[in-house]
């Protein structure tokens, strides 16, 4: 799946991506710095409802939201993998527990640690179009 999207589209691209997910619970998001990874993101976690300050987890590596879904509080990660060297700090930070917790994991700069994603990762290629509009591009599974 493809779309075009800007500032004034982001959510409902951000809807149409869910729809199109299906029961996929791993992304991995591709981009060049800026292209709109982390911006993204924060539109797809405002339309699953996540509530309170949904931030970069440049730093921290892994921010947890909680996500109501179904009458349940389930754990919900977005991940930011730029700074780490490989998979093995990757593990020990906990980003392997994490995605196969079976929670939802948008994690950013996946190249970091190809190797630790289950085989059922949805890939997300977001590039710019111009400075207002970005092309996204979701994988089958």
């Amino acid at each position: 799946m493809e779309w075009e999207f800007s500032l004034e589209t982001i959510h409902d691209t951000a809807r149409a991506f869910w729809e199109a997910a299906g029961q996929s619970r791993v992304f991995a998001f591709h981009g060049d710095m800026g292209a709109g990874k982390t911006t993204f993101i924060h539109a797809l976690c405002a339309v699953k409802g996540i509530k309170g300050s949904v931030g970069s987890p440049t730093f921290s590596l892994i921010n947890e939201y909680s996500l109501e879904e179904n009458g349940k509080t389930l754990p919900f990660y977005h991940m930011d993998l730029y700074r780490l060297k490989d998979e093995e700090e990757a593990a020990r930070a906990g980003v392997e527990d994490a995605l196969y917790s079976g929670a939802y994991c948008l994690v950013e700069w996946p190249e970091k640690a190809p190797g630790i994603f289950p085989d059922d990762t949805r890939h997300v290629y977001i590039r710019l179009i111009d400075t207002k509009n970005r092309r996204l591009r979701l994988t089958e599974n």
